[in-house]
């Protein structure tokens, strides 16, 4: 838990608590435009591993 200090327009200062929860980093649901970004992007990051796999193999 994070504490900071706010100014208020008087100059008096109140305490208040940052509370943040663990937030997923990926949302479990995502809307459809973002599941084709995702789904793009899983693809791109699965042939670039492919790719090198083939290529570190073929260079023995």
């Amino acid at each position: 838990m994070t504490r900071f200090r706010e100014t208020g327009p008087g100059g008096g200062g109140a305490d208040r608590e940052c509370q943040t929860g663990a937030m997923p980093v990926l949302d479990p649901n995502p809307q459809n435009g973002q599941k084709k970004l995702l789904l793009v992007l899983g693809a791109m990051l699965a042939i670039t591993v492919i790719i090198g796999v083939i290529a570190s193999i073929a260079s023995r």
